[in-house]
């Protein structure tokens, strides 16, 4: 009976803040579904516990226990992939960032040794269904590794994050569920890209040029790849597919204006393969209980294997800078972290073995140095020192700025 065992596991969000001792490894899970009030209970508590070790990623807002006094003193955040808010901590001293392909993380989890496990794992998900399964959301991505994984497994519920269909690991049964809390239904962040400018404009029309009909896309963030997207929106390409590691805005506004329809796929044909997805309310509306749409983990999305399946294959992705040897840093600005090598790597090694492939990377070819007021070049003779190699000098295909490709 799937209603008793509900109620039997439903419990506060105070009760469940309990769970967490000082020396435990908790799991805030990923953008969206980072859980809202388990978090504040556990923030209260924190002041009195040591050497807790959070690990989560691409925080959309400051968590409650990133505002306690004296975070370091208490806790390290672990970050597998950073946003401007885990910045911030990073200069505060608690948060670190853990290096990987994105495409390793589901088996991080569960080659983990037994002390590196997640002691808990607390994460929002969307209310239960008929069937006793909790959905992501559109956060596949690893979540279903760290629930195997953890000791105690904590479903916050929020009546509205949307329901994402899948294929495997999109959701978690009841039955694997230790407590369930009814959270405070908060809506569902916002993550607007940044709007495009003249130099993204004229990188995209360089770039939808090289599009055949047919092509499957992946996009990354920002004003370039938006840029591509509503260029696509007003093309003449026909019949596109989608299978990419983040599901962004601009994909609703190539499916609303009928380009996308996977006919050509090899594998998963007619569906929109991602690992997450983050965008507007509009993004939300179009991927809840949307079976065009199919939430994967990143294991699946981003394995080389997977991607080089797919003919025509189109990778799109931003750097920082790169050098005259064709190094490509897509993740710092020299010591200083932004955000992490995430999946480019793993997309433009899959891209590379797709029949009809483009590997694009995109860049403005200067930017204006904010503590200088000066004018700088994105391509160096040689990166600046302590920069992050993300894409070797051996793996970029096409590169591209505003003055060609």
């Amino acid at each position: 009976d799937i209603r008793k065992m509900y109620q039997d596991k439903l419990v506060s969000a105070s009760e469940a803040a309990k769970t967490v001792k000082s020396g435990d490894w908790v799991d805030y899970a990923w953008t969206t579904s980072t859980p809202v009030a388990v978090d504040a209970e556990i923030a209260k508590r924190l002041p009195e516990l040591y050497n807790v070790n959070f690990r989560g990623g691409i925080l959309m807002w400051v968590p409650e226990i990133f505002k306690i006094e004296n975070p370091a003193d208490h806790f390290t955040w672990n970050s597998w992939h950073m946003s401007g808010i885990e910045r911030k901590a990073i200069a505060q001293g608690f948060a670190f960032y853990g290096p990987m392909r994105y495409s390793e993380l589901p088996r991080f989890y569960r080659d983990m040794s037994e002390e590196n496990r997640p002691d808990v794992a607390v994460f929002q998900a969307a209310p239960m269904d008929e069937h006793g399964f909790f959905n992501f959301g559109p956060n596949a991505s690893h979540l279903a590794a760290v629930c195997e994984t953890s000791r105690t497994v904590i479903v916050e519920v929020n009546e509205n994050m949307p329901v994402c269909y899948g294929g495997t690991e999109e959701g978690i049964h009841i039955s694997k569920v230790d407590m369930i809390v009814e959270g405070d239904n908060p809506s569902i962040p916002e993550m607007a890209g940044a709007p495009a400018t003249e130099v993204d404009e004229a990188v995209a029309k360089l770039i939808v040029n090289e599009i055949p009909d047919g092509a499957c896309l992946q996009l990354g963030i920002g004003g370039m790849p938006n840029a591509v997207g509503s260029l696509i929106a007003k093309s003449d390409l026909k019949d596109l597919g989608v299978h990419t590691e983040m599901y962004v805005d601009a994909f609703v506004d190539i499916a609303m204006a009928g380009k996308i329809t996977g006919a050509k796929k090899n594998i998963d044909k007619g569906r929109q393969v991602y690992g997450f997805g983050a965008g507007t309310k509009k993004l939300y509306d179009y991927l809840n209980r949307n079976p065009e749409c199919m939430s994967a983990p990143v294991s699946y999305t981003n394995d080389i294997r997977t991607i080089s399946a797919l003919d025509n294959f189109m990778s799109i992705n931003n750097a920082v800078d790169l050098d005259l040897f064709g190094q490509v840093n897509a993740e710092s600005a020299g010591i200083k972290h932004i955000s992490g090598a995430g999946g480019q790597l793993d997309l433009v090694l899959g891209a590379y073995l797709s029949n009809g492939c483009k590997s694009f990377i995109c860049l403005s070819s200067t930017f204006m140095n904010k503590k200088t007021g000066k004018l700088e070049s994105r391509i160096r003779p040689t990166l600046e020192n302590g920069s992050i190699v993300t894409d070797t000098r051996a793996n970029v295909h096409y590169l591209c700025t505003e003055y060609g490709c």
